[in-house]
């Protein structure tokens, strides 16, 4: 049995928006571009101090303005300048790493496959058919003014309520969404840019938390032919 690998800590990025790169087949690949502004870890969560082993990490540069005195203590505790946004990472206690230390685009390389957590865009109110994707009511015999109404949320005498989590009309978006195995196309170290392929929740600007996946979907097995099954009735 394989030892599984360290759980290690994950980046802050800001998403810049979308484009497409060309590979080497000449096909071209929509990625999703993720940008790191002075990734570095701000402080460590230990099992003996805390209960729990994680890092904090710390993305860009704040205005000591608009930072409060308890946390211009905690920065300068870890001798790092005041960051615009923290997250903490759970790890393994042998993936902890000093305060200060600097993380780049270079963690991840082109070809894993990450984790990505951000934001979804807020779409304010809206009607079952856009947030659910219900079919409406029918255009005609009888239905007036409610085709994209949800109809009946509820029965009779009995139970004679509505069930908590009714798919109905409401806020659609603004919600913490992650999506699972989603590969790294390319990284560039000196940008300080990695390429993700696909779509990433999200509006232009929002933070996103990039993750080792954890969930990756090993790759199916290759069908043994005719030959390799007589090769193993012979054997």
């Amino acid at each position: 049995m394989t030892k599984p690998k360290p759980k290690r800590a994950g980046l802050i990025t800001t998403k810049l928006g979308m484009t497409r790169i060309f590979n080497d087949a000449g096909e071209h690949v929509p990625v999703t571009v993720l940008k790191l502004d002075d990734v570095q870890v701000v402080g460590t969560r230990t099992q003996d101090k805390d209960g729990y082993t994680a890092l904090q990490l710390g993305y860009g540069k704040a205005k000591v303005k608009n930072v409060s005195k308890s946390m211009k203590g905690h920065y300068a505790k870890a001798k790092v300048e005041p960051k615009k946004k923290l997250v903490e990472f759970r790890v393994d206690a042998e993936s902890l790493l000093e305060a200060g230390t600097v993380l780049t685009a270079e963690h991840f390389v082109a070809g894993q496959f990450v984790d990505v957590t951000s934001t979804s865009i807020g779409k304010g109110f809206q009607g079952p058919m856009k947030r659910w994707n219900f079919a409406g009511l029918r255009a005609t015999h009888g239905v007036s003014i409610r085709h994209r109404s949800h109809g009946s949320t509820g029965q009779r005498q009995d139970p004679g309520r509505v069930f908590k989590g009714k798919k109905m009309a409401g806020h659609m978006g603004d919600r913490r969404v992650t999506t699972l195995n989603l590969q790294v196309v390319a990284v560039d170290a000196e940008q300080g840019v990695l390429f993700i392929k696909g779509a990433v929740p999200g509006a232009e600007g929002t933070y996103v938390m990039v993750r080792d996946a954890i969930k990756n979907v090993k790759a199916k097995k290759p069908q043994a032919t005719k030959e390799d099954k007589k090769a193993k009735k012979a054997a």
